[in-house]
């Protein structure tokens, strides 16, 4: 008993010691006190995960922040004064982070909505030209490499202001801007049923991106053009 006490409080010593000055998991502690630890956030929350997200996709945005594509008083504060390797480096940290994602909320909408919602995620609307969210996202909806996030894992609240900052001309994105030219399409019930059924999701395999997309780029998409899609 001695012994096991010894080196549970060993352990335990060892995990509390802070990250070593100037590394990166030290530069991004300020990071966690609105994405969480190591960027895990969580389903209640408004501030969105990072940690496990494609590399390619969190610099993007942290650029979208740093040159006023996206609005967020505090992230382009944080980010106004970084170089595209910093941010680079900043995106592989937390794209390397595996941990583990807490279940999701009850769902926060009715049947009827949650069905609407499911609809568009899995077979988006052809006569509207309104593409499948899963056809760019992955079928797991979990992203694809290099720069395509996943759905899962995110609050509704969350999902539900950024679809709606681009319905309204809020949130862009490099051009192509092809989630501004969707969103645009969808009402602001239909935004509301996406969002609350993403958000009641279990996500699967642990969250990793897509390696490969299931095909074609159903249209022209700043976040698609990779080596990935230009392949097919």
């Amino acid at each position: 008993m001695v012994a096991a006490l010894t080196t549970f409080l060993a352990l335990r010593a060892g995990a509390q010691q802070p990250a070593p000055i100037d590394s990166m998991a030290w530069r991004v502690q300020a990071c966690s006190a609105c994405h969480g630890d190591q960027g895990r956030a969580t389903p209640e929350g408004y501030f969105p995960r990072l940690a496990g997200k494609p590399a390619d996709y969190l610099f993007r945005q942290m650029q979208n922040f740093r040159d006023g594509r996206r609005n967020h008083t505090q992230m382009r504060y944080l980010m106004a004064h970084l170089t595209d390797d910093y941010l680079r480096e900043m995106a592989g940290f937390f794209a390397r982070r595996e941990v583990p994602y807490p279940p999701p909320l009850q769902p926060q909408a009715g049947a009827q909505a949650l069905a609407r919602g499911e609809a568009l995620v899995r077979q988006g609307d052809a006569a509207r030209g309104l593409p499948a969210c899963v056809a760019c996202h992955g079928t797991a909806m979990t992203g694809v490499l290099p720069a395509v996030p996943g759905l899962l894992g995110l609050s509704r609240d969350y999902l539900n202001s950024q679809l709606g900052a681009w319905r309204t001309g809020q949130r862009h994105a490099q051009d192509p801007d092809c989630m501004a030219a969707i969103a645009q399409k969808l009402s602001a019930p239909e935004v509301a049923a996406v969002s609350a059924w993403l958000a009641a999701q279990p996500v699967p395999e642990g969250g990793k991106p897509a390696t490969q997309p299931s095909g074609p780029a159903p249209m022209a998409c700043a976040g698609l053009a990779a080596a990935a899609w230009e392949a097919r």
